[in-house]
């Protein structure tokens, strides 16, 4: 059986998850990482070096990083549909995988942990007031792609639209200023209609 570390409340963690009910994949989860700990163990590092969550076992397979977690998971249990069935159809999912980390979570990760997990006489407004700018910038040319496609990955949901979604119901919960963009509202109504991301993902933000 699959095994899965992490706390349910990463965004890392809740990809895989989210993951793991689309594609109804049996699983252990263990409580792992901040207030858990068990991730900074001999035990723990010794599969994970970098000590973050997620990590899983797949039948002795070990593997870390979600993005890939996410890949492997859809290529082995989802071939051909949440991962596509062609290299081009492959390369237009997983570009969002990549843009999610080069683009969206840099300016994501500022915002999110001083609004929500840090003190409030301890807050960089300054960063959060730059980063939120950013967004939005980076959440129009999300928008603009989402003009012509249904999904990111083209007509139908693929592993492309998972961290998005993770990472837009933390934009859309949190208290800053959006632009409107009707695609992108388009779009994340119809994932907040998909169970497992109601299951998984759409949790108080903490």
């Amino acid at each position: 059986m699959l095994k899965i570390w992490g706390r349910k409340n990463s965004i890392n963690v809740q990809k895989v998850l989210w993951c793991c009910a689309e594609l109804n994949i049996e699983y252990e989860r263990i409580d792992a990482g901040m207030q858990f700990g068990v991730n900074n163990t001999p035990e723990y590092l010794a599969m994970n070096p970098n000590g973050l969550v997620p990590t899983i076992n797949h039948d002795g397979f070990v593997l870390w990083e979600s993005h890939a977690i996410l890949r492997y998971l859809c290529g082995i249990f989802s071939l051909g549909t949440l991962w596509p069935g062609t290299p081009r159809a492959f390369a237009n999912a997983d570009r969002w995988l990549e843009w999610y980390n080069t683009t969206l979570w840099i300016n994501l990760r500022p915002v999110f942990w001083n609004l929500v997990r840090v003190a409030p006489e301890k807050r960089d407004m300054s960063l959060v007031d730059e980063s939120v700018k950013k967004l939005n910038a980076n959440w129009q040319i999300a928008d603009a792609h989402l003009s012509g496609n249904r999904y990111f990955g083209g007509k139908n949901f693929t592993m492309g639209d998972i961290p998005l979604g993770v990472a837009a119901f933390r934009w859309f919960n949190l208290p800053v200023e959006r632009a409107p963009l009707g695609n992108l509202e388009a779009w994340y109504r119809g994932i907040c209609e998909r169970p497992a991301f109601r299951k998984h993902c759409m949790a108080p933000l903490t």
